[in-house]
């Protein structure tokens, strides 16, 4: 249903987004320094649902407005494209975003699931990642778009799962590695605005190519 080649690009390109560090990994290893690897893996386990909600919203609501207008979707495809440039450029400027960082640990797992859970849940950004990511490799002309958006927002949380998991497993050597390396933020920023340039460029152009 996906083209092979659309499939390996965006395994390709979520990959270099999850490898590299962002706030929720920075969150979870502070929860698996502070508390244990078991305390970062229930952070993850949330964490990962609550992505897991926006695929599937964004799979439900992309869907719906493509039987609304093929137009409206184009817009909506074409808007994210432009997210995702933006997102490079505040990667490239080094802005950072620390909603997902706390300095007062919860105690129990349940609540560390809960916390994850909600603060990616709650997240606006996270949506809208979903909707401006996801849509770029949709092809309405290969398939109900609502099926490819469900399986592409599965493989995303299937490997931000594998990928956070590690980084809980890892623990606090990680976050010295991250957080006190002095070359490794300048790396992530280049690195992760790259990534997000790249993919709303080749959004454009290849938007223009199917008119």
């Amino acid at each position: 249903m996906i083209a092979s080649s659309s499939l390996a690009v965006f395994v390709t390109a979520a990959l270099g987004l999850l490898v590299l560090p962002g706030p929720a990994v920075l969150y979870i290893v502070t929860r698996s320094a502070a508390q244990g690897r078991r305390a970062g893996l229930a952070s993850v386990l949330g964490i990962e649902l609550g992505s897991l909600c926006h695929a599937v919203a964004a799979a439900f609501g992309l869907s719906a407005i493509l039987v609304a207008s093929a137009l409206a979707f184009s817009v909506v495809k074409y808007a994210g494209a432009a997210y995702l440039i933006y997102l490079g450029i505040r990667a490239l400027l080094g802005r950072h975003d620390a909603s997902t960082e706390d300095d007062a640990p919860p105690r129990s797992f349940s609540e560390l699931f809960r916390k994850g859970l909600l603060v990616n849940l709650l997240n606006p950004k996270t949506a809208l990642f979903f909707y401006a990511f996801l849509p770029q490799f949709v092809d309405p002309h290969r398939g109900p778009p609502i099926v490819q958006t469900l399986i592409l927002g599965g493989i995303f949380v299937l490997m931000a799962t594998c990928t956070d998991s590690t980084y809980a497993l890892l623990g606090s050597g990680v976050g010295r590695l991250v957080t006190r390396r002095p070359g490794f933020p300048r790396l992530q920023r280049y690195v992760s605005a790259g990534i997000y340039m790249a993919l709303g460029v080749a959004a454009a152009i290849s938007g223009e190519g199917r008119k």
